[in-house]
């Protein structure tokens, strides 16, 4: 199963990785906030990454990582 990880505590909570996402499986959490104030990234369902990496790609901070199986 491929992992996607995201360093939250420095997400400003773009939405880049959310309309990245072929399989939609990213959001922006709704129920809370990181140290930074912003509403930071989640994956929904690490089942269903196929592990393109176009989150990481397009996210300028370098929040996410890929680990592919």
């Amino acid at each position: 199963m491929n992992k996607v990880t995201f360093r939250e505590d420095r997400c400003k909570g773009c939405e880049l990785c959310v309309a990245a996402c072929p399989k939609k499986i990213i959001k922006i959490a709704e129920d809370r906030l990181n140290v930074k104030g912003f509403k930071p990234a989640e994956i929904t369902d690490q089942e269903k990454c196929i592990g393109c990496a176009f989150c990481a790609t397009v996210c300028p901070d370098l929040v996410i990582e890929v680990e592919k199986e």
